[in-house]
């Protein structure tokens, strides 16, 4: 599901920015800044970068476990568990294109600020396991920033931080099952 996430958005951003901007082909890829190597991955020259820089879970509660009720009992399903995605959008230019680098990030804040939900109504090829995605910038001090980049390449790329909330994975497992509560039994004297 956080694959599906993601990509949704690239894919939305890509379309966007293809637009925009009349390209012919893609710009935004959904990839690490490094290959397995060390070195930085070939693919992303020249395109914008979609990245995964954390997961946690969202302590917030959203909603109850869901229950089915039948005649005699009633199944109780695991709670969804809500994740909030951080996804770092990157623009990796350089040389000469380091303009093309600035132009992109700022048209990607431009996209996701008109666009901060997605759901099914607004993006109908949302993932059904998914209710929305909501983004927010999120605002990281310098060292942060640099703790950040040391993790993922070691140098700095033009760039935006999103927290991207409620990514809802929803098992559908059944955890138990409870008796339903029927009609209280009453006697009358005999």
């Amino acid at each position: 599901m956080i694959s599906a996430a993601i990509n949704h958005l690239a894919n939305h951003l890509n379309q966007f920015l293809r637009r925009a901007y009349n390209l012919s082909e893609d710009i935004v890829v959904v990839s690490n800044i490094l290959a397995q190597d060390g070195s930085i991955a070939p693919h992303i020259n020249n395109k914008v970068v979609i990245c995964l820089a954390n997961i946690e879970k969202d302590t917030v509660a959203h909603r109850a476990p869901k229950s089915a009720s039948g005649p005699a009992r009633s199944a109780v399903h695991s709670t969804p568990v809500f994740l909030n995605l951080y996804v770092l959008v990157a623009a990796n230019f350089s040389g000469g294109n380091y303009s093309e680098a600035l132009k992109f990030v700022s048209s990607t804040i431009s996209f996701f600020q008109r666009l901060p939900v997605f759901d099914h109504q607004v993006t109908p090829d949302l993932d059904q396991r998914i209710e929305k995605l909501i983004l927010d910038i999120e605002n990281l001090k310098t060292h942060e920033l640099s703790n950040l980049w040391t993790v993922l390449s070691g140098r700095y790329l033009p760039s935006v931080l999103y927290k991207v909330r409620m990514i809802a994975f929803d098992s559908d497992d059944i955890v138990r099952q409870v008796p339903s509560v029927g009609e209280p039994v009453t006697s009358v004297g005999h």
